[in-house]
């Protein structure tokens, strides 16, 4: 029999108590590296939805709007402003928040926010992008409120999508794998969290597990998501599909769309041959799948 909501929330609250002792006991025996974690910063892609989309517009201080079928979602305000920002936050709040989708007060965070792939996210890594974000200017800016649709709102019913689409820890490995394919992974599905927007999702939001970075017919923001696996990646060689990831331009000559655009300046673009090398070998490992069709 499953359990109830109530059960589920209690479960949800222990696992946080165990992850926030954890975070704070590694915290007293290690020092994050922010210089490291300013490129953390971009191969996660922060910068893009914690910044509004509008001429000089402040880094990291939220108002970035995304819509959805849900309604449309903010991204709120990071850099380290005591009342507007993560000021007051500990690093065992951001390990947290991160690694559980819960907030400090120990509300559950929208999967808007990407904590579903950012959980994967090794410790070693949310320590340096920890230290990074309290190296940021501050920012008065405030949070924007989610403007969602009836019931979607209530934050009590994210427990019920946790319960079925959230898998919480750590990337693991694939050892069989090599070194290069296992970075180029963990830039994927965590990092990078690429299949937040290119893997198809159910009319509750949840990723079409049997569908993974195969593209969606209508993204986030009601536009086709390409599809990354091989049978779309084929057509292109690995030169020209590390030119599009570092320049946006195709090699029929076209460019990236806007969304997409963004992720190259911000992200893939900012990313070392290596990394870059490495995410090319992995998509190409991937199990080919069929574009899904249009919706109807």
């Amino acid at each position: 029999m499953r359990a109830s909501v109530g059960t589920l929330m209690h479960a949800w609250r222990s696992v946080a108590l165990v992850m926030l002792l954890a975070a704070v006991h590694g915290g007293a025996s290690a020092q994050g590296d922010a210089k490291r974690g300013a490129y953390l910063t971009k191969a996660a892609g922060c910068v893009g939805c914690h910044t509004e989309a509008k001429k000089d517009a402040t880094p990291y201080a939220g108002g970035r709007a995304l819509k959805t079928s849900f309604g449309t979602f903010y991204g709120p305000n990071i850099t380290p402003h005591p009342s507007a920002g993560l000021g007051r936050w500990s690093e065992a709040d951001f390990v947290r928040a991160l690694r559980l989708g819960l907030r400090p007060d120990g509300a559950h965070y929208f999967p808007a926010f990407p904590y579903p792939s950012f959980t994967r996210i090794n410790d070693a890594d949310l320590r340096d992008l920890w230290a990074h974000l309290r190296t940021l200017p501050a920012s008065a800016r405030p949070s924007q409120a989610h403007d969602l649709k009836f019931p979607f709102g209530w934050r009590f019913l994210v427990v019920g999508w946790k319960w079925l689409f959230f898998s919480p820890g750590p990337y693991s490995a694939d050892q069989k794998q090599t070194p290069v394919l296992q970075r180029g992974a963990y830039l994927v599905e965590a990092l990078g969290h690429c299949g937040e927007c290119h893997t198809s999702r159910n009319f509750l939001g949840g990723p079409k597990r049997d569908r993974p970075l195969a593209g969606a017919a209508k993204g986030p923001e009601g536009d086709r998501v390409p599809n990354l696996t091989p049978a779309k990646l084929k057509k292109w060689n690995d030169a020209e599909l590390k030119s599009f990831l570092q320049t946006g331009l195709t090699p029929e000559g076209d460019v990236a769309a806007e969304t997409m655009g963004e992720v190259i300046r911000n992200t893939t673009g900012e990313l070392t041959p290596d990394d870059l090398v490495a995410m090319i070998g992995y998509l190409r490992a991937l199990p080919p799948i069929a574009d899904e069709p249009d919706a109807k």
